[in-house]
């Protein structure tokens, strides 16, 4: 049974930084090719693709409002998926989900991150 559970959430100051951790259980994320992902959803809006990654080759993507300020990474040893954001706004408060598409799609329970100006 697959698992995904996020923490890092917290809140912060503007300008401030914080990393998202998603630790993935009864799945491998070399075993073959999938996409790792970081949605977030903000109060009011729909869940928004913000960044994703490939575990095997290490290519990734970045919405356009995160795009010099967050940066996704993978330990594909420890199963684990990060998130680093770094000079966070007010706009940026949400909760965050991981998400792994592979033959099945999976998601984590979410994070709560609140930016204050």
């Amino acid at each position: 049974q697959v698992r995904l559970v996020e923490s890092g959430g917290d809140s912060v100051q503007a300008g401030g930084s914080l990393r998202l951790s998603c630790k993935a259980s009864g799945l491998a994320f070399s075993a073959y090719e999938m996409t790792l992902a970081w949605y977030r959803q903000a109060p009011g809006k729909g869940r928004e693709l913000i960044a994703d990654i490939s575990p095997i080759t290490g290519r990734s993507s970045y919405t356009d409002s995160v795009k010099g300020r967050f940066t996704i990474s993978r330990d594909n040893v420890r199963s684990t998926l990060y998130l680093q954001m770094n000079n966070l706004r007010p706009e940026d408060t949400a909760v965050y989900y991981c998400h792994v598409r592979a033959t099945r799609s999976y998601w984590g329970q979410g994070t709560q991150v609140t930016v204050s100006s």
